[in-house]
C-alpha cells in the first residue's frame, strides 16, 4: 500500500463518520399536536373557551381619566394646603383608574352558570378637606383597590358580592356622571338573589343582602337577620315602568323606589324616578337625627323623599347629551349634564357641568358631609377620557 491510497482510504473513512453524525443531527421529532383557543359566541362577543373545558371566558375592562374642577361641594373640586405659606388653595381633583373585568359561561343541566368579577385600581388625590371645610395635604398616591364584583350564578340564582337590586335593577339615575348628588342608593353588598322573567314583558327579583358601610352610612347587618329586597318590572317597546322595595333589617325601615322610562324617539329617551322612606327609628326619642343623620341603607337621602329625572339624546352615532335634575325632602337640589363623545369605537371623551344646593346645610338636621364647601351653593364639572375594551 502506497502513501496516496493510505490516505485516499483515510478520507473516506472520515466521510463515512462525519455523514453518519450529520444524519444523526437533523433528525426531527414528530411534532406534538397543538390545541388552539376556540371562540365561543354562545354569550356574545369577546368570548372564548379555556382549553381542555367546556367553560368560555371573556376578558375586559376600562382604563379611565377624571379631572375635576369648581367647588367641593359640587363633588368635582378639591382642596390642598399650599405648601408655602399654609393657605387653602383649590386644585383639580384627579382620578386614574384601571378597571378590570372578567365574565364566565358555561351550560349545564340546571342551567347557564355565570360568573362576574370587576377589580378596580386607582391612583389620584381626594377632596382634600376634613372637619367644617378646612383644606388638608392633598397628594397624588396609590389609593383603593376594590372588588366591586363578585358573584356566582346559576339560572336565576346569583350569590357573591353585588350592587344591590334596589339600584340596579331599577337603573340607577340617569347617565351623567355625578349620579348621587341627591343619592338614591348605597350599591355595595354581599347577596343571595333569584331573577325570573315571567313573560310577556314581566320579570322581578329577590335579593336578601348583608348591606356595607359606606358614606358614613351604618348599613351593615347587625344580626342574622338580612336586609331584604323586592322588584317588579315591566319592558315594553315604549320604555318600561320598574318598582322596587327594601327592608332595613338593622333599623326595621322600608324604603321604595318607582321608576318610568319612555323611549320618545329613537334619539330621545326620558325617565323620571320618585323614592320615599321612612326614618322613624333613625332618629332619638327626642325626634333628633342620630349617627346617620336620619339616612339609612336604602334611604341615602335627606328626609322622607327625593326624585330624580332626565334623559339622554342622542345627536348622532357619535355624540350624546346627558341630563339629571333631582331634588329631596331635605331642600337639597342638583343638576347635572354632560356631552359624550366618542372619538373612536371604544374611546369616550365626557364634559359634564354640575350643581348642587344644600337646603340644611351645618344646622345639623340633615346629613351633613364635611367635605362640601363652607356655602349653600356649589358649582363645578368633570372631563372624563375612558377607553373600554
Amino acid at each position: 500500500m502506497n502513501i496516496k491510497s493510505l490516505l485516499f482510504g483515510s478520507a473516506a473513512a472520515l466521510i463515512a463518520i462525519s455523514g453518519a453524525r450529520a444524519a444523526d443531527a437533523v433528525t426531527v421529532a414528530e411534532p406534538e399536536p397543538a390545541e388552539y383557543v376556540k371562540i365561543c359566541d354562545v354569550y356574545g362577543a369577546g368570548y372564548f373557551y379555556i382549553p381542555g373545558t367546556e367553560t368560555c371566558l371573556r376578558v375586559g375592562g376600562y382604563i379611565r381619566y377624571d379631572a375635576g374642577f369648581g367647588d367641593v361641594g359640587s363633588f368635582d373640586g378639591a382642596k390642598a394646603v399650599d405648601h408655602q405659606d399654609g393657605d387653602d388653595n383649590k386644585t383639580w381633583r384627579k382620578n386614574a383608574r384601571f378597571n378590570l373585568k372578567t365574565w364566565t359561561g358555561q351550560e349545564t343541566e340546571l342551567g347557564t352558570l355565570k360568573t362576574y368579577t370587576e377589580t378596580r385600581f386607582n391612583f389620584g388625590n381626594g377632596a382634600g378637606v376634613t372637619g367644617r371645610g378646612a383644606a388638608t395635604d392633598n397628594p397624588a398616591v396609590n389609593k383603593s383597590v376594590t372588588l366591586n364584583f363578585a358573584w356566582i350564578q346559576l339560572g336565576g340564582l346569583r350569590v357573591g358580592k353585588d350592587e344591590t337590586p334596589y339600584d340596579q335593577f331599577i337603573g340607577y339615575a340617569g347617565s351623567v356622571v355625578q349620579d348621587t348628588i341627591i343619592p338614591y342608593g348605597i350599591k355595595d353588598t354581599n347577596v343571595v338573589s333569584y331573577y325570573f322573567d315571567a313573560g310577556s314583558g314581566f320579570s322581578g327579583v329577590i335579593s336578601l343582602e348583608e348591606g356595607s358601610d359606606d358614606k358614613g352610612i351604618s348599613g351593615t347587618i347587625d344580626s342574622y337577620v338580612p336586609h331584604v329586597v323586592g322588584g317588579l318590572k315591566y319592558k315594553g317597546d315604549w320604555g318600561a315602568i320598574t318598582g322596587v322595595v327594601a327592608y332595613d333589617s338593622s333599623y326595621e325601615e322600608v324604603a321604595g323606589k318607582v321608576r318610568l322610562d319612555v323611549n320618545v324617539t329613537k334619539e330621545l329617551s326620558l325617565f323620571i324616578m320618585g323614592g320615599y322612606g321612612t326614618d322613624d327609628n333613625l332618629r332619638d326619642d327626642a325626634g333628633n337625627v342620630i349617627d346617620t343623620h336620619g339616612r339609612g341603607f336604602y334611604k341615602p337621602w335627606g328626609g322622607n323623599w327625593a326624585v330624580w329625572g332626565g334623559g339622554t339624546y342622542k345627536f348622532n352615532a357619535k355624540t350624546s347629551f346627558n341630563v339629571q335634575a333631582s331634588a329631596d325632602d331635605d331642600k337639597n337640589y342638583a343638576l347635572a349634564a354632560n356631552v359624550a363623545y366618542t372619538i373612536v369605537p371604544g374611546f369616550t371623551i365626557t364634559t359634564e357641568v354640575d350643581w348642587d344646593h344644600f337646603g340644611h346645610f351645618g344646622d345639623g338636621t340633615s346629613a351633613v358631609n364635611w367635605t362640601k364647601a363652607d356655602k349653600k351653593d356649589s358649582v363645578g364639572g368633570i372631563v372624563r377620557f375612558q377607553r373600554s375594551f
